[in-house]
């Protein structure tokens, strides 16, 4: 396997201002909202030599197999709000919140995306009962593809990188169609910045789930990036005055854009083809608005290959945790950290330490989660009894 462990040259002690506490009481309103769970993985902790490993499991989150909706419904819910100038008439779930807007239909929801965002877009647009038109790059896996149109979106495959994919999905805005991008671009920051928001949900969730089992807060936090919206709601989170563990950032190898970007001193971009099974982190580009978070509060910085990534989807399976290609990132990313001589010499012994990874996903694409663990995603975690 072949890694690249590097600290962040641009850290810095800024303190980040905490989200609203609107985010978390919106998405209780949404359908079959729960927190997912928080897991205890003793068995991969005493093999990485850490005190323990706590696993937040984003792989069920409102019915889909991924974090995004949190993201993408709170974005939504904002972009409209600012489009129709007022907050709709009061709602109590989200069949209401459809009815008070049905005025505005016929009325579209655009995005760019390597997957589990653009689903969470189709799912947001389908219980809103609004048109969606999703913008994909070339090569995307036909699972991801046919998951957005079961949600009744539009998949446009654009021949290109996913950079491609989010300059054809700009040009869709007008006063029918609200672009929910996760990433941003100069002139178009409101709602990847609302996006982010969204995503600071899961670590109210992880604090709240920690405190309830007496559990200690982790020491060693370690989150996949793609253009780093979610790594920007971490550094929210982490960086707001509270604790301040060490947080370190996943990248496939021939897409570390945030990594590459943090080495030259600003934003740089990591020319595509961008081919990592890691698919929610080919990425070219740092987002505009997440990259000063980054920049100032994430420590370390690894690239992974796609190896990694599948020891690591093997090892959440064996520790009962469904983790799609992106979703095992964060894992793959923890064992090259620990692993790395110069990282290990400067961060402290974990052996009596929490570390906590997010992963992100579930098996999106279940035909090649299969081929890389070894058995159906809806086998793992089950206990088999021989028949006599």
């Amino acid at each position: 396997m072949t890694t690249k462990v590097t600290p962040n040259p641009l850290r810095d002690d800024e303190v980040w201002p905490a989200p609203p506490a609107a985010i978390a009481s919106f998405h209780r309103r949404m359908p079959a909202y729960s927190p997912t769970l928080l897991l205890d993985a003793p068995e991969v902790a005493e093999d990485l030599g850490v005190g323990r490993l706590l696993v937040k499991a984003e792989t069920r989150r409102m019915g889909l197999p991924s974090f995004k909706i949190l993201g993408a419904s709170w974005a939504t819910y904002q972009a409209i709000c600012a489009h129709i100038g007022t907050e709709p008439e009061p709602w109590g779930n989200i069949n209401e919140l459809a009815a008070n807007l049905s005025y505005l239909k016929p009325f579209k929801l655009a995005t760019a995306t390597d997957g589990n965002h653009g689903r969470a877009v189709s799912f947001m647009a389908r219980l809103l009962g609004f048109d969606a038109h999703i913008f994909v790059p070339a090569g995307m896996a036909s699972a991801r593809i046919q998951a957005m149109e079961n949600e009744g979106a539009v998949v446009t495959i654009v021949d290109g990188d996913y950079d491609d994919a989010v300059a054809s999905s700009a040009l869709e805005a007008s006063e029918t169609c609200l672009v929910i991008s996760d990433t941003s671009w100069p002139g178009y920051e409101t709602i990847p910045a609302q996006v982010i928001e969204g995503y600071t949900t899961i670590f109210t969730e992880i604090d709240e789930a920690i405190d309830s089992s007496g559990l200690d807060h982790p020491d060693l936090v370690v989150v996949p990036m793609g253009v780093g919206a979610f790594m920007a709601a971490a550094i929210t989170h982490y960086r707001s005055g509270g604790r301040s563990p060490i947080v370190a950032g996943v990248e496939p190898l021939d897409a570390n854009c945030v990594q590459a970007s943090a080495l030259a001193g600003d934003l740089a971009h990591v020319p595509g083809p961008h081919r990592s099974i890691m698919v929610g982190l080919n990425c070219g580009m740092p987002s505009l608005i997440a990259w000063p978070r980054l920049r100032s509060g994430v420590d370390w910085l690894v690239a992974v290959d796609d190896d990694a990534a599948r020891a690591a989807m093997r090892d959440l399976a064996n520790s009962a945790v469904v983790a799609g290609e992106t979703g095992a990132a964060s894992l793959a990313g923890l064992r090259a950290l620990l692993g790395n001589e110069a990282a290990s010499a400067k961060i402290p012994d974990m052996s009596d330490k929490t570390a906590l990874v997010i992963v992100t996903e579930g098996a999106t694409d279940p035909a090649a989660y299969e081929d890389v663990v070894g058995r159906p995603h809806d086998s793992i975690g089950r206990v088999l009894t021989a028949m006599r």
